[in-house]
């Protein structure tokens, strides 16, 4: 009973281990790890439905927890999620993860395909404020609300009395209030720090354009698609910021498609 209780505590430990580690549950045989990256005001869990689908399909799959501290520290704790990964990667970000993965993805060779959904896909220099700023709209100032920190900078939330109508509004209302409840903030100087020289140049890219979404303008999203010379754009008419949420399968067929490159 003893050894079987040692033998039990073992593999209880090298499954943590591998969760730590961010190493897929299956191996990745000749598909590619796909890399999830979550932007502001979410969480990992946000992609619930992306990863079913996706093994279903029989890919590999990491969420990688996004930081939100600050781009640059952001994108060199999803850099190392990359490195831990055997063979090939397909990266997608959300929002804010999409100016992550644009500065994750440099130095990675593995990276094989850049997927944006309704995200931020800043060229150097610029922060995704920058873009905001440059393609005005939505209702963003209107449901932010800040929280000092000691440093002098701000964590922010999107009031969850308007989280359905601003980021969600084409989810069920009741799992919008959970996401609201749920939600992670993002440090604000994130959102103002400048990128990097972007991956987009160099890596193929596919984007995911949502239609109604109300953080980043579908002007801007449009903008960045035709900049980056994405290999294919889909666009979600009707689709909210959480579109990842609520059109799964949309974003698994684009993952997909930049998987076979």
């Amino acid at each position: 009973m003893r050894v079987l209780a040692a033998l039990a505590a073992a593999a209880l430990l090298v499954t943590a281990g591998s969760a730590v580690a961010g190493t897929p549950e299956a191996p990745a045989g000749a598909r590619p790890t796909v890399v999830l990256v979550h932007g502001a005001f979410a969480e990992s869990a946000s992609w619930a439905g992306v990863i079913t689908r996706l093994r279903e399909r029989g890919y590999p799959v990491i969420a990688a927890a996004n930081p939100l501290r600050g781009l640059a520290g952001d994108a060199e704790h999803v850099s190392r999620v990359i490195r831990s990964v055997k063979g090939p990667v397909v990266l997608a970000g959300h929002s804010y993860g999409g100016s992550v993965i644009t500065n994750a993805a440099r130095g990675n060779p593995n990276v094989k395909g850049l997927v944006f959904v309704a995200a931020f896909a800043p060229e150097q220099g610029e922060s995704g404020a920058d873009i905001a700023k440059r393609f005005p709209g939505g209702t963003f100032d209107e449901v932010v609300e800040k929280m000092p920190l000691g440093d002098g900078s701000n964590d922010l939330y999107i009031r969850q009395d308007r989280f359905w109508d601003h980021f969600a509004a084409d989810v069920p209302a009741a799992e919008a209030r959970v996401m609201a409840a749920t939600q992670r903030p993002v440090r604000d100087v994130a959102l103002a720090e400048k990128s990097g020289a972007p991956a987009w140049k160099t890596v193929p890219s596919w984007f995911l354009l949502a239609g109604a979404d109300q953080s980043i303008t579908i002007a801007a999203q449009r903008f960045m698609a035709g900049r980056a010379g994405a290999r294919a754009v889909v666009e979600i008419t009707g689709g909210s910021h959480a579109v990842g949420v609520s059109h799964p399968g949309a974003v698994v067929d684009l993952v997909v498609k930049a998987a076979r490159g």
